[in-house]
């Protein structure tokens, strides 16, 4: 799904919102509500207002990580786009920054190399090729395989000679894109649902849908009677260049929330995802009978129309690329009208894109939301 709509350059937010003016907090970003055929606007301090006693909010715990790295290409090639490759003319070796997304079952990562542009930011380049080596700080090697899949050359499978978590607590970087102004402590990406993993990975970039959500407004939703479902899903990175359809990431649906889950539907509360990736979470630990159950492992789920949802009523999300495939979940989620109706009002209003942007929060129509508890 596309939406016919043009984000103008000014509408990407480039900082956090605590840091555009003073007073602001991380929950001063604005909330956009399509209900139905409706659209309304608010703070999002205004969540607690908007949701329900009985609603459940199925929030991401995964930890964001330092997930760029620079590296060294030592046997470059140096052709008419040396200067665009960044060569380092003295030593002859071609500076490249590797984002790593996601840590495969034989040990291997999924990696996307781009080429650094001044300012701190990066551009896309071809993955590749096969044998290709990087060299990364502390003396640590890494050797390209093989494209993680036939239809795109961007992200490859590769052999790391250390232990990448550990490099990337002591080399890495937050992931971060030309439309932000500057680089950004790590503590600016993550949110306050964020638990360590045991084998210290996580999501490539932040599950940013959360981002505005602060203990104080936690309490205040709990203190209504709103309940919160941890999941996990480590999310692997997402070009902005080119806008393909989510890969294989790991994730897990605890027995507690698969419960909560469960008791809040028999029960006709909302269940909403805080975020894509915490639908699809849900969504793959869902049965044919319509029960969440249990689950953990890889998920290669891809929520469309076509699938539609089977678990989740409404949705929490940032504001997306109009090609982005994250459109196709909320078009599952909300319909095609209502998605871009949202989205011509987001471009009127003057909202912010992008992960220290605004949110978009879609609920169900609530006649349509009975008929479907009555059924179930």
């Amino acid at each position: 799904m596309t939406v016919a709509v043009r984000v103008p350059e000014g509408l990407h937010a480039a900082l956090p919102v605590e840091q555009r003016g003073r007073g602001l907090r991380r929950d001063s970003v604005r909330l956009l509500l399509s209900r139905g055929t409706q659209v309304s606007h608010h703070a999002f301090r205004e969540l607690p207002d908007l949701l329900r006693a009985g609603d459940l909010l199925v929030v991401n715990t995964s930890p964001t990580l330092a997930a760029a790295v620079d590296g060294r290409l030592p046997h470059a090639r140096v052709d008419e786009d040396a200067v665009h490759a960044r060569v380092d003319e003295q030593k002859g070796h071609a500076r490249v920054v590797v984002h790593f997304s996601t840590l495969g079952e034989d040990g291997r990562w999924a990696v996307e190399m781009r080429d650094p542009e001044g300012g701190g930011t990066t551009r896309a380049r071809a993955g590749g090729p096969a044998g290709e080596v990087v060299e990364l700080p502390g003396g640590v090697r890494l050797v390209c395989e093989e494209p993680l899949s036939a239809d795109s050359g961007r992200l490859w499978w590769a052999r790391v000679s250390a232990d990448v978590p550990r490099l990337l607590r002591r080399h890495g970087r937050p992931i971060r894109y030309s439309y932000t102004e500057r680089d950004q402590p790590l503590s600016a990406y993550q949110t306050v649902f964020a638990l360590p993993s045991a084998d210290g990975t996580g999501s490539a970039e932040m599950p940013s849908a959360a981002r505005p959500f602060t203990a104080r407004l936690v309490a205040c939703l709990v203190s209504r009677g709103v309940q919160f479902a941890p999941v996990r899903l480590h999310t692997g990175v997402a070009s902005p260049e080119v806008h393909e359809p989510p890969y294989p990431e790991r994730f897990e649906v605890p027995e507690a929330s698969a419960r909560l889950i469960n008791a809040a539907r028999a029960g006709g509360g909302r269940v909403l995802a805080v975020g894509t990736t915490a639908v699809r979470a849900v969504e793959s630990a869902v049965g044919p009978d319509g029960v969440v159950r249990a689950a953990a492992g890889r998920t290669d789920l891809v929520v469309t129309p076509e699938r539609g949802v089977r678990v989740v009523d409404g949705l929490l999300t940032g504001l997306h690329e109009p090609e982005a495939s994250h459109l196709l979940m909320l078009e599952a989620v909300a319909g095609r009208a209502a998605v871009e109706r949202g989205y011509a009002e987001a471009v009127r209003h003057l909202y912010l894109w992008h992960e220290f942007g605004d949110v978009h929060l879609l609920l169900p129509d609530e006649f349509a939301h009975r008929e479907h508890c009555s059924r179930n």
